[in-house]
């Protein structure tokens, strides 16, 4: 299923002047992924010690385009610039499961929501991350399958963060939201698993 994930090598694209000239400055790959998970701590922690005040959720879609920015910085660094190294594979994988809490467990806190819904999609999308890095064990590719992957998680939480910083929703919209996200994300584990046992030709039961 189609996914915002499908627009990264466009991303890329306009970003690939910026990451050389990192690369020429002396700028890692684990240095950015680090700052994108500080950043995503700091921007959980605001939410989190000011549950529905306005300004940090209008500005959480700033913060989760920077951090977008910077894992795809990352990303080419360690490609592009012969900077692969194992630590930066664990880094860049638990940087995005810490980041994705951080930013996004804090709506639990929102006056009138369903708390439990934060935390499933938070869950769902541990397990997700988890299933897509399973593929690259059972001989498959890491699978970045949606409907509802990192980037897409990301769009969704941008735009509640601007809805309900402006009052332009109630809890119960933005529970709706939530419910659809975390059915989302449970169809995205299917797929991801789905697909990588495709690749390795084996019978899904």
């Amino acid at each position: 299923m189609p996914s915002i994930y499908d627009l990264k090598s466009r991303f890329q694209g306009l970003l690939r002047p910026t990451v050389a000239r990192l690369a020429h400055a002396g700028v890692t790959a684990n240095q950015v992924t680090l700052a994108a998970v500080v950043l995503s701590v700091a921007g959980g922690a605001a939410l989190a010690l000011a549950p529905g005040h306005p300004l940090p959720l209008i500005l959480l879609p700033l913060i989760l385009f920077l951090r977008m920015a910077l894992n795809a910085v990352d990303g080419m660094l360690a490609r592009e610039h012969d900077q692969k190294s194992s630590l930066g594979a664990v880094l860049n994988e638990l940087g995005d499961v810490v980041s994705d809490i951080a930013l996004y467990l804090p709506f639990a806190l929102l006056p009138g929501v369903a708390s439990w819904l934060p935390v499933a999609i938070c869950l769902l999308a541990v397990i997700g991350e988890m299933t897509g890095v399973v593929g690259i064990q059972i001989g498959a590719s890491r699978r970045y399958d949606g409907p509802m992957g990192k980037s897409d998680r990301a769009v969704v939480f941008g735009t509640l963060g601007l809805f309900v910083g402006f009052a332009l929703i109630g809890p119960g919209a933005v529970d709706i939201v939530l419910g659809i996200t975390a059915l989302l994300g449970g169809v995205t584990i299917i797929n991801r698993a789905r697909q990588a046992l495709a690749e390795t030709k084996e019978p899904r039961t």
